[in-house]
């Protein structure tokens, strides 16, 4: 696992837009993984800038995301599906037809989350996938207790999750109780995983995921088991790490050839 310690989230927001970019300069249909949340935004900004300024091609870019709320419409402004076209697809010029993720709205949502997982290996696997941590250390919606094998399913959103996405509606009744969200088994299959985190509110999460013992109370700590994870967070987020010091030295003497 790298960690890289940056000075704000427009930093981290620059660093893994240009990890994205170069991928697509050598891989121009890879399948980017995305996040949702007010984390990985400054990611999808830099991003949609270096396409404007025609520094990258995302024409034949695939898009697939990483988890779906159960029981709301597409066309549902908070629907993940929604979000994802609003703040991804469309600033990047993509067309739905590029778009891919699970449906919330299935009456058979376990058929759904099975048909989800299979698309995704179909495709050919997930090149890079962007990921944000709870501040119970949770990624994608696998919320604390998950197992560490887990594929693509439905999960039951903790107190504390519903009361963090509160914010993104009127009011906590309108936060939905259950997810389909890809498995932390299903997660670890990415080629290349990135997790953002920023803010002071995530530092025990992240210490916890990074140099804490491998443990499915701490699902981001699975992280520990991928063969190329990056840990990209601030100054805030990285306040509770202890090898903060070594991180930035490591970094700091990396090869430029070895990219993020």
């Amino acid at each position: 696992m790298e960690v890289v310690i940056v000075p704000d989230s427009a930093a981290g927001g620059d660093l893994i837009a240009e990890a994205m970019a170069d991928l697509l300069r050598r891989k121009p249909d890879a399948l980017l993984g995305v996040a949702t949340g007010s984390t990985p935004l400054p990611v999808y900004e830099a991003l949609a800038a270096k396409v404007r300024a025609g520094e990258v091609d995302t024409s034949r870019a695939r898009i697939c995301q990483l988890d779906e709320y159960v029981g709301l419409p597409y066309g549902h402004p908070e629907s993940y599906r929604s979000v994802v076209l609003r703040e991804v697809v469309e600033p990047l010029g993509l067309t739905d037809e590029a778009f891919m993720g699970p449906d919330g709205t299935a009456e058979d949502v376990a058929a759904a989350c099975a048909d989800y997982d299979r698309a995704l290996a179909e495709a050919g696997g997930v090149d890079l996938q962007l990921l944000g941590i709870g501040t119970d250390g949770h990624i994608g919606f696998n919320e604390p207790c998950s197992s560490l094998a887990s594929r693509t399913r439905i999960k039951t959103l903790t107190q504390q999750t519903r009361q963090d996405n509160a914010r993104f509606f009127s009011g906590l009744d309108e936060v939905p109780h259950h997810v389909i969200t890809q498995g932390i088994g299903t997660i670890l299959e990415a080629r290349h995983l990135v997790l953002l985190a920023t803010g002071e509110a995530k530092a025990d999460a992240v210490a916890l995921a990074v140099e804490g013992p491998l443990s499915a109370l701490v699902p981001a700590s699975a992280l520990q088991l991928h063969p190329h994870a990056t840990v990209v967070v601030d100054e805030a987020a990285a306040s509770r790490l202890k090898l903060g010091d070594y991180f930035r030295a490591t970094y700091a003497a990396k090869p430029a050839w070895q990219g993020l």
